[in-house]
């Protein structure tokens, strides 16, 4: 196999490393600080095609292959993932429906404005009661006489706060089966809620949002009634697979700052990346990344050649995510106290890789996937 990039791939990878470095990461911690949306940034990588990567040229995107979108996220989350995380809703789960499914008016409204950077898109499935298990989602849809009325409560809606529109699943129907609508910031009945303080990824606003009696037109459904859940599933491994660059570029940045703490840190008289315990560290800490950026470049490679790739995914983003959890973990540890300090990126770290282990399904809903397609490879039930 060949695992060289080619010169398309090594030209992103260089693109978004320099804008990482020399945009993103000075403003990093004044942006958490501030639990600001990173909005001129957001300008900027809509500026340089971030938002288009995945979408084909006539549809104003670069047509250019999943690996190579992976590249950039794991650049701009070295430098930030809050930045990432607002990034990768953008340019995949905010505006791939209205890409795939829209009509002219709302591609040529809000699609291609997304793709610049100028609207703010959203996805709204996760609820109160219903993460993982898709069929407990009860926010519902009735037919109006001009379209539909919709009910119901979301939860960690990532960007609501600034969104400009939101693709939303929802239940409508006689067999109630899912169906994916596009409401609009200002349609009557959409009400943004309260803001969920988290953990970590300050920078990237989420908040409940609640639909009350919201109207939609017919021209706002995007699917047939009852067939939202087979169009989710199509994304599903690409969320993954980008969900694991993301944990990708957090670690790097995790390995970057323990290697040069330990050439500066200085006890009994010599750097302690002299010493065994802390060149032991260091070691596991790249193995770990190295093996997890390769997986993740597998899983990447068979989703653009068309290959089974759906255990593939989740095993990249399960391997990188709880690799990168255990990588930041360490860098604090190398660090010692420093680690523990607010000064310090390491803390933020720390508890930024967090999100990677919940966002694009928790570690234990992949293993289930993974066992399911062994069982399935191996022709059992």
């Amino acid at each position: 196999m060949n695992f060289d990039l080619t010169e398309d791939q090594r030209v992103v990878q260089e693109t978004f490393a320099r804008f990482s470095d020399e945009q993103i990461a000075p403003q990093a911690e004044a942006l958490d600080e501030a639990h600001a949306f990173p909005q001129k940034l957001f300008e900027q990588l809509g500026e340089l095609g971030f938002f288009g990567m995945r979408y084909p040229e006539e549809a104003g995107g670069t047509g250019l292959d999943l690996l190579s979108l992976c590249l950039a996220v794991t650049e701009i989350a070295r430098g930030s993932a809050s930045v990432a995380g607002v990034a990768t809703m953008q340019s995949l789960m905010g505006t791939n429906f209205l890409w795939a499914l829209g009509n002219d008016d709302i591609k040529e409204r809000l699609f291609a404005p997304a793709l610049e950077g100028k609207l703010i898109g959203g996805i709204c499935m996760t609820e109160p009661d219903s993460g993982s298990d898709l069929n407990s989602i009860s926010t519902y849809a009735e037919r109006t006489n001009s379209g539909y009325k919709i009910n119901g409560q979301k939860m960690w809606i990532t960007s609501a706060p600034v969104a400009d529109f939101f693709t939303v699943f929802a239940k409508a129907g006689p067999e109630r089966g899912l169906t994916i609508f596009l409401v609009e910031k200002d349609f009557e009945g959409l009400n943004i809620g309260r803001s969920i303080e988290k953990m970590g990824v300050w920078a990237l606003p989420t908040s409940e949002v609640a639909f009350n009696d919201c109207i939609v037109p017919e021209s706002h459904r995007l699917c047939p009634e009852g067939e939202g859940e087979q169009h989710l599933r199509t994304l599903l491994a690409q969320i993954r697979v980008i969900t694991a660059a993301m944990a990708i570029g957090i670690a790097q940045a995790a390995v970057d700052t323990a290697v040069q703490y330990a050439s500066e840190r200085k006890q009994f008289g010599k750097p302690i990346n002299r010493f065994q315990a802390i060149q032991l560290k260091l070691a596991d800490m790249g193995t770990q990344l190295d093996v997890a950026t390769r997986y993740m470049h597998y899983a990447a490679w068979l989703v653009d050649q068309g290959r089974p790739h759906h255990t593939e995914s989740a095993m990249a983003k399960l391997f990188a995510s709880e690799s990168a959890a255990d990588i930041c973990d360490q860098a604090a540890r190398v660090m010692a106290s420093y680690g523990y300090a607010m000064e310090y990126p390491a803390q933020r770290y720390l508890r930024d890789v967090r999100f990677t282990l919940i966002g694009g399904g928790t570690s234990e809903i992949l293993k289930l996937i993974i066992a399911k397609g062994m069982a399935t490879a191996a022709g059992v039930n």
